[in-house]
């Protein structure tokens, strides 16, 4: 049976920090809108505290997440156990992207590994959390993280990086404005 739950306990921190994916989801207001689904790994989500968690947002071709919360905040993150007890976690919030030049930058990027490729760090106030059972989830073991992502942002290199984000991350699919700065 389901629960929901005030905030992220000790319990709840360390079944999320033992998942080696999460998944985040946003969708636009205009309902012909593209809704956006995208899984997320490397050592990338912290909980902040009880009511705010974030993730760090690594340079990709779509810009969708952003260009979400940027017009009406809304996201959901889930996390399900594919090894061990079933269990899905679903934390639902407003989130915010937060670029290297806003203020709250510096503090956060220090909460994550040095990632070559680091877009934003985006943060969620905390709305809603509750689980549910994941009976239906088949068991999948972990073998080990990819490493294409970091390599490929490693052979761009930073003006490399800022010259995709210029042309890719622009826009979302639905025309909405994604970054706003280089």
């Amino acid at each position: 049976m389901g629960k929901v739950y005030d905030g992220i306990d000790e319990t709840l921190a360390r079944f999320i920090a033992a998942q080696h994916v999460f998944f985040v989801a946003t969708a636009p207001l205009d309902s012909a809108g593209h809704v956006n689904l995208s899984p997320k790994g490397l050592d990338s989500f912290r909980v902040i505290n009880p009511k705010t968690v974030a993730y760090l947002d690594l340079t990709g071709s779509g810009v969708e997440t952003i260009s979400h919360l940027r017009e009406n905040g809304r996201i959901v993150i889930l996390f399900c156990a594919f090894e061990g007890q079933p269990k899905i976690l679903r934390i639902h919030g407003r989130g915010e992207p937060i670029e290297a030049e806003h203020p709250r930058f510096g503090e956060l990027v220090r909460l994550f590994p040095g990632f070559d490729g680091t877009r934003t760090i985006i943060v969620v106030s905390i709305e809603r959390i509750s689980d549910s059972c994941g009976y239906g989830v088949p068991i999948y073991c972990y073998e080990g993280e990819r490493s294409q992502l970091l390599e490929w942002a490693q052979r761009k290199g930073t003006e490399g990086l800022v010259r995709y984000r210029a042309e890719k991350n622009r826009v979302s699919i639905d025309g909405l404005p994604g970054l706003e700065t280089k």
